[in-house]
């Protein structure tokens, strides 16, 4: 399976999860800070997943940056409190393998 296909599923994974997540969590509050970048994530995971091939690597790499970014603090955040974030956790590393293995694959040249 190409690596470009592996980074679309995963996007749409982690998107899936994580919008689920907010629903298992009661996090609709106005008062969860993660609320508006984990919508963020979610909408850019799904347009990077969604982009036509020549520039779907790219967009794929960014949402995986995005995401690893925003999963990381949150796990920051429970580890602040004393916590173990494990969807956090998880979903982070996800975005962490998926670029990495967008980033050593060779993109192949739009002709």
């Amino acid at each position: 399976m190409p690596v470009v296909t592996i980074g679309r599923v995963s996007a749409l994974v982690l998107s899936g999860g994580t919008f689920a997540f907010l629903f298992v969590n009661n996090s609709w509050r106005s008062d969860n800070l993660f609320l508006v970048p984990d919508l963020i994530l979610c909408a850019v995971l799904v347009a990077a997943a969604l982009t036509p091939r020549p520039r779907v690597q790219r967009a794929l790499l960014f949402a995986f940056g995005l995401t690893a970014g925003v999963l990381m603090t949150s796990v920051a955040s429970y580890a602040v409190d004393g916590r173990l974030g494990v969807a956090s956790l998880i979903g982070a590393v996800l975005s962490v393998v998926a670029a990495a293995l967008l980033a050593r694959s060779r993109q192949p040249s739009a002709a």
